[in-house]
């Protein structure tokens, strides 16, 4: 094993170490040195991941075996890394921000009963969704994908005691395996016609499999390629909480915030947008898996931001946010433009983090109140966190020259050029969508940093800065929120993925954009003629008319809204029909085979009709067991006659 394939095992080891320490040795070392070793393995973490990403940007890559895990015939079950230029960003990505997250949790989770064991769970986690993106197969892939539902579970339903939060971490495990169930059937019929699950093989026989079909229903043929993709994006759906398995994400909210930051922003939900992309060779030989992908991501990214404009919890209006920037990235994915989606997903990263860390800092300033009607010019009182949202919300706002920006107008430029069916329905979903993206972001700071305080006055007396634990973070991730997106050349257009991404000739949509690049000024200076850049700016104007400049607006908007606006705060009832459909459903099931099969047919035919019949079996013997010689003769004669009866019928 060569130095750098140590260093390979490093970077997910360190983090596994740290939550086996914190973990195991929690209470013998208490929470100090379970902070601080977390934190250590993490930046050990951290520096391998850039001296990997450098030795890559170098050409060095590797695809190779570490672990045979299982063999059976000739197929191999095996634990192996994938080292290009796709998974060195996210290494970086993924280590950078959790690290991060850790520092940032210091402060925010001080005096917590469960300190050790939380640092034990994101450590665990980051472990998780580092064996995902290093992968170079689908069983190790499939290992890390369970890995990071389960830590999620866990830190969603960490405040245990809280009905609220054990609802949303069942919720989202009982979401996310539906989603895994049609990614375990895509990868088990990715094993049956390719024999293998190595990326490597079954990219390369992929060509070679474009036109096999197979029939899931008797008499209707499917195209083997087009089956596996669905089925594996149906789990994308599901990590990546697409519409209609979108529902967990908001309740998740219900954990603590540094997990809505290093689950929402970061790692799990962009799980699903890193597979799709990995899966490029398969998925670009098939237009009615794109096409899919292009429309669930249009209806994700303009149907959930309009849901964020009616919340008034901080975390939901940021966790909506989220499900519609994951619709963006869906979206680049079914235009083809898979290094948009990814470049998308990195820059989301950064701006994602600061506002879900922010809202933390605000939370803990504020006793733990996360709704935004009794906030209030926290601005005076708060200056690191608002300055740090505030670059946050223009990057999410796609305000020009921060890293929303290049990233999302690559995503809609992509969107336009891309000729396959529900692209003009993609365009306009996402063109909307930068309007209300930017409404809900600063209706989010309008109300929470600037106006008339609204809290309590015992509240409003105690309001002052989060701790330097708390605003390093912000601080440090505010930066790439801002630089990030400068890097759209060589990434975008530069060829940086190589051969990590396939796109097929005749999908042209970063062709023409790359013809049509000529640099980050050029695109900015063309950005202000374009409806995107018109659409963002109406949005800061209407979010500031309605909250800073006319506050009384939103109610009368509200009452004249009536019916619309409550179907935006119920989420369209989507919650609803679920527990109707799913939830009664399988209730209405069980009460029917409790009824049914156990009541009626189990107790009371096998069961109580067994005793039945034998208890009118012994009261109809009894009668001829009287102790009269004349009924036990009468008896025998027609004992003879039924035995003579049958003897003569037999002859």
């Amino acid at each position: 094993m060569t130095d750098m394939e140590k260093l390979y095992l490093l970077i997910p080891l360190a983090p596994l170490g740290g939550a086996l320490i914190a973990g195991l040795l929690g209470r013998l070392i208490g929470p100090a040195w379970s902070h601080r070793a977390t934190i250590a393995l993490m930046i050990v973490c951290v520096i391998a991941s850039i001296a990997v990403f450098l030795d890559v940007l170098e050409g060095n890559t590797f695809n190779g075996s570490v672990y045979t895990w299982l063999t059976t015939g000739d197929t191999r079950f095996e634990i192996g890394f994938l080292i290009d230029r796709l998974s060195a960003m996210m290494m970086v990505v993924v280590s950078f921000v959790s690290l991060m997250v850790h520092v940032y949790t210091i402060g925010y989770m001080q005096g917590d009963p469960g300190y050790q064991r939380f640092f034990s769970y994101i450590s665990l986690f980051t472990f998780s969704m580092l064996m995902l993106v290093m992968s170079n197969n689908f069983l190790q892939l499939f290992f890390g994908w369970e890995a990071v539902g389960l830590v999620s579970y866990l830190l969603i339903g960490f405040w245990y005691t809280r009905p609220t939060a054990i609802y949303a971490n069942l919720k989202a495990f009982l979401v996310n395996r539906v989603g895994d169930f049609g990614f375990l059937l895509g990868i088990g019929l990715v094993l049956a016609y390719f024999g293998t699950l190595d990326y490597a093989a079954v990219f390369a026989s992929a060509p070679q499999a474009a036109s096999r079909t197979i029939e899931i229903l008797p008499g209707q043929s499917w195209a083997l390629l087009s089956a596996i993709c669905i089925l594996l994006f149906v789990g994308a759906m599901g990590k990546s909480a697409q519409f209609p398995l979108h529902v967990w994400l908001p309740d998740s909210m219900e954990g603590p915030t540094p997990i809505s930051a290093l689950i929402h922003a970061a790692t799990m939900v962009t799980a699903g947008i890193f597979m799709v992309a990995r899966m490029s060779p398969l998925f670009e030989l098939t237009e009615t898996a794109l096409s899919l992908v292009l429309v669930i991501g249009a209806i994700t990214t303009l149907f959930m931001a309009l849901v964020a404009i009616v919340q008034n919890d901080i975390k939901r209006v940021v966790a909506y946010s989220t499900l519609s920037q994951l619709g963006y990235m869906t979206l680049a994915l079914g235009a083809s433009a898979y290094s948009a989606a990814v470049f998308h997903l990195m820059t989301h990263a950064f701006f994602k983090a600061v506002l879900f860390l922010g809202a933390g800092s605000v939370i803990i300033a504020m006793h733990h109140e996360q709704d935004m009607r009794k906030m209030g010019g926290l601005k005076k009182y708060m200056p690191i966190t608002y300055w740090t949202m505030f670059v946050a919300a223009l990057a999410n706002a796609g305000v020009a020259g921060f890293s929303g920006f290049f990233s999302k107008d690559a995503i809609i430029e992509a969107v336009h050029f891309a000729g396959i069916s529900g692209s003009g329905f993609a365009y306009f979903c996402a063109v909307t969508s930068v309007f209300v993206s930017a409404l809900y972001t600063f209706r989010l700071l309008f109300m929470t940093f600037h106006g008339k305080p609204r809290m309590d006055h015992h509240t409003e007396e105690h309001l002052h800065e989060s701790p330097w634990v708390v605003t390093l973070p912000l601080i440090v991730l505010a930066i790439p929120s801002i630089g990030a997106g400068w890097l759209i050349g060589p990434m975008l257009f530069g060829d940086y993925f190589g051969s990590a991404i396939v796109i097929m000739p005749q999908h042209e949509a970063m062709a023409k954009m790359a013809s049509e690049f000529h640099g980050i000024g050029a695109m900015m200076t063309h950005a202000l003629g374009t409806l995107p850049f018109w659409f963002s700016a109406a949005g800061i104007f209407t979010a500031w008319y309605l909250y800073m400049a006319k506050p009384g607006l939103p109610g009368k908007i509200r009452q004249a809204a009536g019916p619309l606006y409550t179907l935006l705060d119920r989420k369209y009832y989507i919650d609803e029909l679920y527990s109707w459909l799913f939830a009664g459903g399988a209730r209405a099931v069980g009460k029917g085979l409790w009824k049914v099969g156990d009541v009626t047919i189990i107790d009371g035919f096998f069961v109580n009709g067994t005793a039945r019949l034998v208890a009118g079996t012994a009261m109809l013997v009894r009668r001829f067991q009287s102790g009269y010689i004349y009924h036990y003769a009468f008896t025998m004669i027609v004992g003879v006659f039924i035995l003579m009866s049958l003897w003569l019928y037999g002859t």
